[in-house]
């Protein structure tokens, strides 16, 4: 019984050393510019699959489609944004206008109609 302990416990103390791994830790300086490359590149992968996500939408999909961009277009030029710009498209992308101001565009030509209609060209709100 005590060899079979012993045994054992050799056997035990074997399966333990062989299966822990023995790795050697390789501690070094990091430097702040090492930490700040790592960092920016890390942001701007991110930033470019958030704007990437966000063109993989349909509705985008079909709005870039009616004007005449393809996909893989737009994928590549957003690859090709630089940092300021890409960082700007990412904060800003979800507040842009779809298709632009109404009220803005409603409001220019309120204001073409009544300068025609001063200058005589036009009889528009002589009618009412």
């Amino acid at each position: 019984m005590r060899k079979q302990k012993t045994f054992l416990s050799g056997l035990l103390v074997a399966a333990m050393l062989s299966v822990t791994s023995w790795m050697p830790a390789h501690a070094a300086m990091v430097t702040t510019e090492q930490m700040v490359s790592v960092q920016s590149e890390q942001m701007r992968d991110a930033q470019v699959a958030q704007v990437q996500g966000f063109l993989a939408r349909a509705d985008v999909k079909q709005q870039l489609e009616a004007l005449g961009v393809a996909s893989d277009l737009a994928d590549q030029r957003v690859a090709a944004l630089s940092d300021a710009e890409l960082q700007h498209l990412s904060k800003t992308i979800g507040e842009q206008p779809a298709g632009g101001d109404v009220i803005v565009v409603l409001g220019v030509i309120f204001v073409v109609l009544i300068v025609l209609e001063l200058l005589g060209v036009t009889h528009v709100f002589s009618r009412f």
